[in-house]
């Protein structure tokens, strides 16, 4: 709904062909597509490049008239994106992230910049970055940090009304005020290096970004608690990779009763992968389990996912 009129309206507008593949882009039919079309812009996801490294099926494929690729949909990892560079003779990357509710993006790589790996070089034009620190309050923008990232309120194509929810209160309660102007909550955490790029570290919030796909927790914990009968609860989580890249997806089960033996983890994750495939999106896969006595809550019940997210990510 937003990459198809863009790449129609973008390809007209600047006199270009748009090419067109029927079928899966994980393998080697897609990779002699592109080098047959002559394909000069190619855009990627992340996930996909892993694919196509992980089984080497571009490697007897002459990508040579690619001038640059275009990344979105979820954070990249160097090594990867270094290996696609090869495939084109080391024709720039260019990174952009948005969401729907902004109409288009909020940062990007350009061409007009030195670049750098999984990185992007500037903030989208009409936008304003700011990387909340300790108490919620934004970093200097020429310092370095990491936190969650809020936007200026006013930029082109950004919502101000939901059909199904309040506008306000998803995107401006509770942050803070900058220059007498109340921020804008976006749900991603960001990190501005000491060179002035930024790094995308996933969502913030208890939604996660699977494969470019922005889903729920609470829509996969409500599939996965149906799967087995010796599951109490589930609680789901986006864990990123040691050196950046896609999330994985990460399950933490109590079961019903601790004093059994304990069930084959392996088994139940398949179970999990067939339901969630079946019933969600045939592309989420969840990569490992991680069994508890009982889900971290606050004291008005919820599921602190912030916390399992760091005992995931620090049991690697």
């Amino acid at each position: 709904w937003m990459m198809g009129p863009w790449l129609v309206y973008a390809a007209l507008l600047n006199g270009a062909s748009v090419a067109l593949y029927n079928g899966s882009p994980l393998g080697s039919s897609f990779a002699k597509f592109v080098q047959d079309a002559k394909v000069t812009m190619l855009g990627v996801i992340p996930s996909i490049v892993r694919a196509w490294k992980t089984t080497n099926c571009t490697a007897s494929y002459d990508w040579s008239a690619i001038r640059c690729f275009g990344s979105t949909g979820e954070a990249s990892n160097v090594d990867e994106y270094l290996w696609l560079m090869g495939r084109a003779l080391y024709k720039p990357i260019i990174e952009y992230c948005g969401g729907t509710e902004i109409g288009g993006g909020f940062v990007s790589g350009s061409l007009l910049q030195p670049q750098s790996l999984a990185a992007f070089s500037t903030p989208a034009m009409g936008c304003s970055l700011f990387i909340l620190g300790d108490g919620g309050i934004p970093i200097p923008s020429n310092v370095p940090g990491i936190g969650e990232l809020a936007l200026g309120p006013l930029m082109l194509g950004a919502s101000n009304t939901l059909l199904n929810a309040d506008h306000y209160n998803v995107y401006f309660k509770g942050m803070p005020v900058w220059n007498g102007k109340v921020l804008r909550r976006h749900g991603d955490v960001f990190e501005r290096t000491s060179r002035g790029y930024y790094h995308a570290h996933g969502r913030a919030d208890d939604t996660m970004n699977l494969g470019g796909i922005k889903v729920s927790s609470v829509e996969i914990e409500r599939i996965c608690n149906a799967v087995d009968n010796s599951v109490l609860e589930t609680a789901a989580i986006g864990k990123p990779p040691p050196g950046g890249g896609p999330e994985s997806l990460v399950i933490a089960v109590v079961f019903k009763d601790s004093n059994d033996s304990m069930p084959d983890l392996n088994k139940l994750r398949i179970s999990f992968n067939s339901a969630l495939q079946k019933k969600l999106n045939p592309l989420f896969k969840v990569s490992h389990i991680m069994p508890l006595s009982s889900l971290p809550r606050t004291a008005t019940n919820k599921v602190m996912r912030r916390v399992l997210r760091s005992v995931a990510i620090s049991s690697n």
